[in-house]
């Protein structure tokens, strides 16, 4: 396991189910999310990390120590630097018997094996053509791949290989961190940062090679509750107030412009994502997403325009709405320490790409690490394709990332 590949850590971990659960009530939200984590222990102690730790909320944490001597310039001047990505997937599609394919791509669409109807476009993947004569992973149709973040964690595990079996790249104390739960907004709840022990961090699950991630959104959840009453519809007529009429009026109210299929780069958005109920009582979830903090209240303002003027068309049914802080746009607090930014920035262009800031149209760990305290921005995968069944993920970009996460490491020790 000492010399293996990042396609080979990748193929392995896909293929363990660790999906998170929304509105759970343990933490993590999945306990077969401690398959992936336990087995990440013992692979890190195999490759010689010290200070392995797996704690009882599921978070793993490791060292690949300095190997400065004393008497090198930079020696008890650099940092101490942290990598993060999480074990869980998606609740959004399932995670269980994850069956990799891995693929020579040759151009054109790629229809996959378990299910046909499953396609992933060329027209509507515009990074496939820079991976023509290149790997690339993906399921086989019936289940979304995992590489959200399941390549971060292959990263991250082979740069660490990397790092202790070539001595002669220097670097200071490297802490890993492995996160459950980050899919359903959990992923800090308990992260210990004092135990952590890092002045910068860097989570690596992005996607696009070269793409690096210094801004967010910054997010909250809208919940809306129409309350109604029942009674047998046989004996319905003046007393039944259905609330899912009301729930629907509302959501044909939604703004069509402002809705994540509609925008892009930094236009911010409605998105109403988890829907139920019956006539009693309906529940909406609805992201709202803007870049720009003050954004979220005009957003939530269009709410409460939306729910008083269908109110008035259903007065017996009674409208609740509750806005819930999800996290805010990283590039907040990031702080003054030109290094953080520069050094992801040049680690990028050491490994053979050409680096560019992309805002992220969503939100990571290091969303939440930041607002703590724990400045951390964000570094590419290679994955395309999040959350569903046309997932992807390019080989080139995770050995793209693996060299970018080396370089980083060396690069502390140049600008210390």
């Amino acid at each position: 396991m000492i010399n293996e590949t990042v396609l080979d850590r990748l193929l392995r971990y896909v293929k363990i189910d660790t999906q998170s659960k929304e509105d759970a009530e343990t933490y993590p939200s999945t306990s077969k999310q401690f398959d992936l984590l336990n087995l990440l222990v013992k692979e890190l102690k195999e490759l010689g990390a010290k200070d392995v730790t797996i704690d009882k909320y599921g978070y793993v944490m490791a060292t690949v120590p300095s190997n400065l001597i004393p008497s090198h310039k930079a020696h008890g001047k650099v940092p101490v630097v942290g990598l993060v990505s999480h074990v869980d997937t998606s609740p959004s599609e399932s995670g269980a018997n994850v069956n990799p394919q891995v693929i020579d791509y040759r151009g054109g669409d790629i229809v996959l094996p378990g299910d046909k109807s499953v396609i992933i476009k060329d027209s509507e993947n515009p990074e496939l053509r820079h991976n023509i004569g290149k790997k690339i992973v993906t399921s086989d149709g019936t289940t979304l791949l995992g590489a959200d973040d399941k390549a971060g964690l292959a990263i991250i595990m082979t740069a660490a290989q990397t790092l202790l079996n070539n001595p002669k790249i220097l670097h200071g104390d490297i802490r890993i961190g492995f996160t459950p739960d980050e899919e359903i907004g959990a992923g800090t709840k308990f992260f210990d940062l004092k135990k952590f022990g890092a002045h910068f961090a860097y989570t690596v699950d992005g996607d696009t090679p070269g793409e690096l991630n210094k801004e967010t959104f910054s997010a909250d959840q809208a919940v809306i509750t129409v309350y109604g009453r029942n009674i047998h519809p046989g004996s319905a007529k003046n007393i039944m107030v259905n609330s899912i009429r009301t729930m629907a009026d509302i959501i044909a109210r939604m703004p069509k412009d402002i809705a994540p299929e509609t925008t892009e780069g930094y236009e911010p958005y409605i998105h109403p994502h988890v829907v139920g109920g019956e006539e009693s009582k309906s529940t909406l979830k609805i992201l709202l997403r803007d870049f720009e903090t003050p954004g979220l209240k005009v957003l939530k303002e269009k709410l409460e325009k939306i729910i008083a003027e269908v109110q008035q068309l259903h007065p017996k049914a009674k409208i609740e709405l509750n806005i819930i802080e999800q996290y805010r746009n990283m590039r907040d607090g990031l702080g003054n320490d030109p290094r953080l930014l520069d050094c992801m920035w040049e680690a990028t262009k050491r490994a053979g790409l050409e680096p560019m800031w992309h805002p992220i149209r969503g939100g990571t760990d290091g969303s939440r690490l930041t607002a703590m305290g724990l400045p951390t921005p964000n570094i590419f995968t290679g994955g395309q394709n999040y959350h569903c069944k046309n997932e992807w993920a390019s080989v080139y970009g995770m050995e793209k990332a693996v060299e970018t996460v080396v370089n980083l490491a060396q690069l502390w020790v140049e600008k210390s």
